[in-house]
């Protein structure tokens, strides 16, 4: 992979075929998918991190901090979805990975660590560049910001943090997930400069082992948190709050079960959907079959169901829905599950129905103003830390970066549906402020939300990256 580090400003403009912006799953897969089509093309992928493939997500340096599905869920291959286990069972032949035969189970059931994910991928990417050399494409890693975006008539312009220019007659927005705990706000409430980062192990080694941590947002990031807290030594209480007090329920492997959706189209809103989705899974209890095995059917169909709605509809699932879609359907890993349920058993994690409302003036340690569930007064709550777990920031307009900020300034892209991302059109063109489809200018991954609703998951990304491969060489 050739890098290209950040360097001092210069007035030459680079040019390319394609320029990707993100340099994670999204952008990497979308380079995977471009190097494997025949035809000669120049691929430059803007990343400020030292590795592709990796993003926020597989940059994840701790064992503990494991994939939320198994490896048979997992592949970047969208025509192939064993490929993950394939991999693996390679890699750990080899002698990779010695510590997965804690797991007990067969590969394709293993929850492997989130940075050998990232290895993972990075292994495919070096494979497809070795099928592009044979067509003469090129994908080079430009180690930078984007911080602009203009639009001409025959090419797209980018102009990086370090002063470099670039010119392609294609850009992809594959800018991925902003982690609301590493993500500056336009409007702060102070919680990230105050608090602690979920995956920083070595920052929570300082922490008194017997100290009180307060965790902001009960999801899977929570689940991340308290993993980092066990590896660095913490054997003090954990408070954990948020607004409905959900847990994510574990993800197990339940069997096969009829693909509801695909056999009755006329399930068209959140309302039938979730009488539907409740009745099979009643019917799967009474059978003795684990109750996943419906809600696993739902996946595919997602997208088809939330592109349809009304945005009456969408935020009637967004309000009423999602608490409990997301902890049940965006599950925990085992061995994650069980350190959160040992905690919880020994009272040593607690569990809030409570929101966030802001900061308090602390002598020592940190103090958060909350306000429990059905009542109406606030009160003050102590600890000696303070972790945002609070999930993703998909609303462009919050993200306090210079490329969201400027592309909404700019009119070149809009708010999605409910300010979940962007708006774009099937095929991933965006579209501006006016309305108006781009011809250059297309995204994938994470800034579909809004589109799609489930638009972050491997598999998501990976058949994304097809289908605008094709769009872009076509």
């Amino acid at each position: 992979m050739t890098d290209t580090p950040s360097g001092q400003a210069t007035d030459a403009i680079r040019h390319a075929d394609i320029l990707i912006i993100g340099g994670g799953l999204s952008g990497a897969m979308l380079a995977v998918q471009l190097l494997r089509l025949p035809g000669k093309r120049q691929v430059l992928v803007i990343e400020p991190r030292a590795e592709l493939g990796r993003g926020e997500a597989y940059s994840a340096v701790e064992l503990g901090h494991t994939l939320n599905g198994n490896a048979a869920r997992m592949s970047v291959d969208p025509d192939n979805a064993d490929d993950l286990t394939q991999w693996l069972t390679e890699y750990i032949a080899a002698g990779g990975w010695p510590e997965s035969d804690e797991q007990h189970v067969p590969i394709s059931e293993l929850f492997p660590p989130r940075g050998l994910f990232g290895v993972y991928v990075q292994q495919r990417l070096a494979e497809a560049q070795a099928v592009g050399a044979r067509y003469g494409s090129t994908v080079e890693h430009v180690r930078a910001e984007v911080v602009d975006v203009q639009i001409d008539i025959d090419s797209v312009r980018l102009t990086l943090n370090d002063g470099q220019r670039l010119r392609g007659a294609y850009a992809v927005l594959a800018t991925g997930m902003f982690a609301a705990a590493r993500t500056p706000q336009t409007e702060s409430s102070g919680l990230n400069a105050a608090a602690l980062d979920p995956w920083d192990v070595t920052a929570m080694r300082q922490l008194d082992p017997q100290s009180t941590v307060l965790i902001i947002g009960s999801g899977l990031t929570m689940v991340d948190a308290v993993v980092s807290l066990e590896q660095a030594g913490h054997r003090g209480p954990i408070e954990v709050f948020s607004r409905h007090g959900l847990l994510p329920h574990v993800r197990r492997q339940p069997p096969a079960w009829a693909d509801f959706l695909a056999e009755d189209h006329s399930i068209r809103t959140p309302r039938q959907l979730m009488r539907e989705l409740r009745r099979h899974c009643l019917d799967a209890i009474a059978q003795g079959i684990d109750w996943q095995a419906p809600l696993d059917t739902v996946r595919a169909h997602i997208g088809r169901l939330w592109s349809q709605a009304t945005d009456v509809q969408r935020r009637q699932f967004v309000r009423h829905v999602r608490p409990w879609w997301e902890s049940h359907h965006h599950r925990s890993p085992p061995l994650s599950a069980e350190l959160v349920a040992r905690l919880h058993g020994e009272g040593r994690l607690r569990i809030h129905a409570a929101s966030f409302k802001g900061l308090e003036p602390s002598l020592n340690g940190v103090s958060i103003r909350i306000r429990r569930r059905g009542e109406a007064q606030t009160c003050v709550v102590h600890g000696a830390a303070l972790i945002n777990s609070s999930g993703i920031e998909y609303d462009w307009r919050r993200v306090a970066r210079p490329l969201p900020q400027q592309l909404l300034a700019r009119g070149l892209v809009r708010p999605g549906p409910l300010a979940l991302g962007i708006a774009a059109a099937d095929d991933g063109a965006v579209l501006g402020a006016d309305g108006q489809v781009a011809s250059r200018l297309f995204a994938m991954g994470p800034p579909l939300r809004g589109m799609w609703w489930e638009s972050t998951a491997v598999t998501d990304v990976a058949s994304q990256a097809k289908s605008l491969a094709a769009r872009l060489a076509g």
